[in-house]
C-alpha cells in the first residue's frame, strides 16, 4: 500500500490530520482551476474553500480505482462549474435598453460602468496570461474545463477523459474546438490578440 493510500485511509475515518496533508499537497491545483472559473482572486478562494468541503464530506466516496488527483480533479471542476451556474442563476437579469419606473413614476435607464479592467493576477503576473484566462473563462463549461486541465495542468487526454467521463475522442475534439474558439475571442478582441501576439 502506498503511502497516498494509508494517508486516505486514515482521511476516510476521520483524521483530520491526514485530510489536512491532502489539503496541503494539493491546495495550489485546486486554487489554479477555481481561478479559470472565477476570473479572481477572492471568489477563486472561495470556490476552493468549497471544493474541499465537498472533498472532505464525500472522501468515504474515493474507492481507490483512479488515482487521487484524478478525484480531486474532478471534484474541483464539478464544484466550480455548479458554483459558476449558480451565481448565473442568482443574477436579477432586466434588459438594459428599456427603462424602469423608480418610486417618483419617472422612468430611468440603466447605465453600466465599464469593468474591463484586469483583475489583480495572484499566480501569474503576466499580461498574456491574463489576456489568455479572460478569453478561457468565455468558453462554454465543456471546452473551458478540458483547456485548462490539459493546457494549464498538464493532464493527460486519458486522465481528462476519466475526469469528464467521454471517451478521449471526444477530449481530443473539445480541446481541438476549445483552442479554436479561444483562437477567435483573441481575434476578435483586437486588445487581447495584440497581447497574446505581439
Amino acid at each position: 500500500m502506498t503511502d497516498e493510500s494509508k494517508l486516505i485511509k486514515k482521511a476516510q475515518k476521520g483524521d483530520t490530520a491526514a485530510f489536512e496533508k491532502i489539503i496541503t499537497e494539493y491546495q495550489n491545483v485546486v486554487y489554479s482551476i477555481a481561478y479559470r472559473y472565477a476570473e479572481n482572486p477572492e471568489d477563486a478562494a472561495d470556490m476552493s474553500q468549497e471544493v474541499f468541503l465537498k472533498m472532505f464530506r464525500n472522501i468515504n466516496t474515493f474507492q481507490f480505482k483512479s488515482k487521487l488527483s484524478t478525484w480531486i480533479y474532478r471534484v474541483a471542476a464539478n464544484t466550480c462549474i455548479d458554483l459558476v451556474k449558480k451565481s448565473n442563476r442568482d443574477k436579477n437579469t432586466y434588459s438594459i435598453d428599456e427603462g424602469y419606473e423608480n418610486s417618483d413614476g419617472d422612468t430611468k435607464y440603466t447605465e453600466i460602468a465599464d469593468d474591463s479592467s484586469q483583475p489583480e493576477t495572484v499566480l501569474e503576473d503576466s499580461e498574456v496570461k491574463d489576456a489568455i484566462n479572460l478569453a478561457i473563462s468565455e468558453l462554454n463549461e465543456d471546452y473551458r474545463t478540458v483547456i485548462i486541465l490539459r493546457d494549464i495542468q498538464g493532464l493527460s487526454y486519458d486522465e481528462i477523459s476519466e475526469i469528464v467521463g467521454c471517451s478521449v475522442g471526444t477530449v481530443k475534439s473539445r480541446i481541438s474546438r476549445g483552442r479554436k474558439n479561444l483562437r477567435e475571442i483573441l481575434l476578435t478582441d483586437r486588445e487581447l490578440f495584440e497581447k497574446y501576439y505581439v
